[in-house]
């Protein structure tokens, strides 16, 4: 990927957040209340640190059993350094682990491969956990079809890579020259997915999903608490997940703006006023979403300077 054109990208995503925010605030004053969220932020990030050292705990043994053994220090950088530009279309950004990985050794189309198999079941787990109020606010079936759909794709593509060929053909006749070059890695990455189709891989990767994400949906029922919110049971554990479906769906950069829409409409829809429910929209995105960001900037940041550092010894 261009590091440039993605950071570029990023630094736009990143302001049109920020006005979104502006707006929001002359809406509801959400930004003044920003402080009553410092005593939960330790407890909040604490289980994004525990989330992202489960999902990549799962990365590692992906690489692990296609026989790549790659130093665990430089691994969960590269890992983290994924994180830096989420906040950009089909979150291409996370790709970003291709750049310092196939210097391990590991080739950009099984890098590609273990990122798709990852967030198969990240979605896979993320459905489960947001069962309870997808049923109750009546979007089960909208969700479990997008988790299906995008199952299904990718399950077509690896079963017959000449799906994905006849794809990559048809975007270079019409002369969409770089889509056709980003759906080719894709298709390449697809066909080296079947590695994984065995039941320890498939059922570790799915705890693993589970783990982490359960992690960071009772995170989201702490915030509301701490806000006030009192909601029980596994309706308020499933609320968080149900917003990320429907960004994952929206297909926008990081889900950004609709996974908060979709929060601040569940908690109303559960007579949660309209500032405390944007307060714990914009919580938790900054406890997941931007403080994962922040951790991948500084990741990718570090393997840039320590490359350039061997560019100049060399």
């Amino acid at each position: 990927m261009k590091i440039r054109r993605a950071i570029g990208g990023w630094g736009i995503v990143a302001a049109l957040y920020f006005v979104a925010l502006l707006w929001a605030d002359s809406k509801t004053g959400v930004l003044r209340r920003l402080s009553d969220l410092a005593p939960m932020l330790p407890v909040l990030v604490s289980a994004t640190l525990v989330s992202i050292s489960l999902r990549f705990a799962r990365w590692q043994w992906l690489l692990r059993r296609a026989g790549y053994f790659v130093p665990v220090g430089h691994s969960l950088l590269a890992y983290v350094a994924g994180f830096a530009f989420t906040a950009t279309p089909g979150k291409v950004g996370e790709l970003l682990r291709v750049r310092y990985l196939i210097t391990e050794g590991v080739p950009g189309a099984r890098v590609v491969s273990a990122f798709v198999y990852e967030r198969l079941f990240d979605l896979a787990a993320v459905l489960l956990i947001a069962l309870p109020a997808a049923a109750e606010f009546h979007v089960f079936g909208v969700a479990a079809t997008f988790v299906g759909l995008v199952f299904g794709a990718v399950g077509l593509m690896a079963a017959n890579p000449r799906v994905g060929k006849r794809i990559v053909v048809t975007f270079r006749r019409v002369g969409m020259l770089r889509t056709a070059r980003v759906i080719r890695a894709i298709v390449a990455g697809l066909a080296n997915i079947r590695l994984w189709a065995t039941p320890v891989d498939v059922i570790l990767s799915l705890v693993a999903g589970l783990g982490a994400w359960l992690v960071v949906s009772w995170s989201f029922v702490y915030l509301l608490a701490g806000l006030g919110i009192e909601l029980v049971g596994l309706r308020a554990l499933a609320l968080f997940p149900v917003a990320m479906l429907t960004g994952a769906a929206s297909m926008l950069p990081g889900g950004l703006g609709s996974t908060e829409a979709t929060l601040i409409a569940l908690l109303g829809l559960a007579g949660v006023p309209l500032v405390s429910a944007s307060l714990a929209a914009v919580g938790i995105r900054l406890a997941t979403l931007w403080f994962a960001t922040v951790l991948g900037i500084s990741a990718f940041g570090w393997l840039e300077w320590r490359q350039l550092g061997r560019r100049s010894v060399s």
